[in-house]
Parts: structure tokens; sequence; C-alpha cells
């Protein structure tokens, strides 16, 4: 069981020294992932059509999260980077597989792309994508991505790319792990097929019972479940008596990681109500605090 921690979008300015500590603090402290988040743009809830299904809003911040671990690459040595996750859909593929390329190469081979469909159609249409058909978008980008990072000249002809013998120059020296995120059975039927590994980041009884449909749909596409290894998210501000008991129950649904999320915006997002954190110190403190209980705990 490895730990990981979710990079705290919301709470930490776009600085130099600040992104630094924190990063460099959890790669001291032993975690061996940093997820980093995505939305590009927030959208006003009020009178929308369909309803926006998540708390975040024009208001929130985030982090451009290629640009941010681009940069994390540069400061940090060990741990692996990975987003937790990309809106894919909404992206144009083959720049996504020149810039995971990038990351990945100067991360020294660290990068691991976790994708998802999104849910927020006001972003979709501001970035000239469309909404209805991203689930399927997303099953062709992954199968495109792999072969413009395996091949050196790609032909593809499909519903939503098409690639007239072109590839990409340099290619990844290594086969970049694709992970995967959602809530919707869809998603995880998407994973069990496709996927190198699942983020589940919501957190109780929903994510135990999605892990068990995980595993069953993995072995009905005919792969063994150690193809698709599991991360849970827990809340810092929970508290260690609900991490130890999601770790014990994570343990017997076979979950290989848990990453550690400090985020006060994130865990309102999905109904917890935590003691917000005031600044990096105080993050770095948390996630501190998180390392030495789990090295307790695991060992």
């Amino acid at each position: 069981m490895e730990r990981s921690v979710v990079f705290p979008s919301q709470e930490l300015p776009a600085d130099r020294d600040v992104v630094t500590a924190f990063a460099q603090a959890a790669e001291e402290l032993g975690y061996s992932r940093v997820i980093v988040y995505d939305h590009v743009l927030g959208a006003v809830q009020e009178e929308r059509t369909p309803a926006l299904a998540a708390s975040y809003d024009e208001t929130v911040p985030f982090h451009e999260p290629l640009t941010l671990l681009a940069f994390l690459a540069a400061v940090t040595s060990r741990i692996e980077l990975a987003t937790g996750v990309l809106v894919a859909p909404q992206r144009q593929t083959a720049l996504l597989a020149k810039q995971a390329t990038e990351i990945d190469g100067l991360s020294g081979g660290r990068l691991a792309l976790g994708v998802g469909a999104g849910w927020n159609h006001v972003e979709f249409e501001a970035l000239g994508m469309g909404f209805t058909d991203r689930g399927a978008r997303l099953e062709e980008q992954i199968e495109v991505l792999r072969r413009l990072w395996s091949e050196p000249v790609v032909n593809f002809d499909g519903r939503h790319h098409r690639i007239d013998r072109a590839g990409l120059v340099p290619r990844p020296v290594r086969r970049i792990p694709v992970l995967m995120g959602g809530r919707s059975m869809a998603a995880v039927r998407r994973a069990a097929r496709l996927a190198d590994g699942f983020l589940f980041a919501f957190g109780g009884e929903e994510t135990f019972q999605q892990a068990e449909e995980l595993h069953a749909a993995v072995q009905q596409a005919g792969r063994d479940t150690a193809e698709v290894p599991m991360e849970m998210y827990v809340s810092y501000g929970v508290g260690p008596d609900a991490w130890a008991a999601d770790l014990a129950r994570w343990r017997k649904t076979g979950g290989t990681r848990m990453a550690v999320r400090t985020s006060t915006a994130s865990a309102a997002a999905i109904g917890q109500k935590v003691r917000p954190l005031d600044d990096v110190d105080d993050h770095i403190a948390a996630i501190a605090e998180f390392a030495a209980w789990w090295d307790g705990a695991v060992s």
C-alpha cells in the first residue's frame, strides 16, 4: 500500500516558492505520487439547463495541471506526477500526447496521465468541444494517445480523430500509464477495459461499492484486477479515526494506494465539512501529520 498527496489547487496560489515548498515537502515525506486535478473554467451555476453537477463555480481557482506538473518536474526528483483527472475530451488529443510526452521526458519518466470524461458542459462549449459524445471521444482518445506514443507513423480514421501518416518526435521512452476516474458506471466499465489504474476521488461508501463494481467489470473484460490498481482519496480534516477505518476497509477491498487531500474546497465538493488550512505551512504540517500516522498504521 502506497500513499499519495493531492495538490491543494484551490488553496495554494501560482507562486513558485509556495508550489515548490509543498511539492518538495511531499517528496521528502515519502509520498509516492502528487496528484493535480483539472478545470479550465468555472461557470455561474444559476439558471443552467442542464444544471451543473458540482459545487465549483466561477469563483473557485484551479491550476492548469500540465503546466504545473512540468514545473514540478524541475523542482522534484523522485515523486510521481499525476493528473487526477484531466478532462481529456475537451482537449486536442495529438497536442495532449505531445504535452504528456514532454512532461514524462523532462521528469525522467514520472508522469501518470489520469483522464476522465468531465461534467461541466459550459467549459466544453467554451473550449469548442462537444459535450454529449464526450465518453465515446475519451475512449477513442486513449487509443490515439497510445498509438502516438508507440508508433513512429500513425494512420487513424475514427469517429472523432483522423491522423494521416503522422507521428510524434520524440516519442516517450516508456509506456505512460493512463489512469481513469469518474462516478458513473460508464466510467467504471470504460476503465475496466482501458485503464492502467483508477482514481476514486469521492470517498465513503460510494467508493467501496464502486471498487467492487470495478473489480467485477475488470474480470468481465477478461483482465486481471492487478492490471487496474485502485487509489482512494481521504480528506485530512476527517481525522485519524476515519483514516484508519478507510485504510482497513480499503485493504480488504483490494486498494493499492490512498491519497490524502488537504483542500477544504475539495472536501466541501463531496459534502465533507473540515477545518480550513490557512497557508502552505499548514498544508505541509497536515501532510506531515498524515505521513507520520500512515507510517505507524501501515508498518
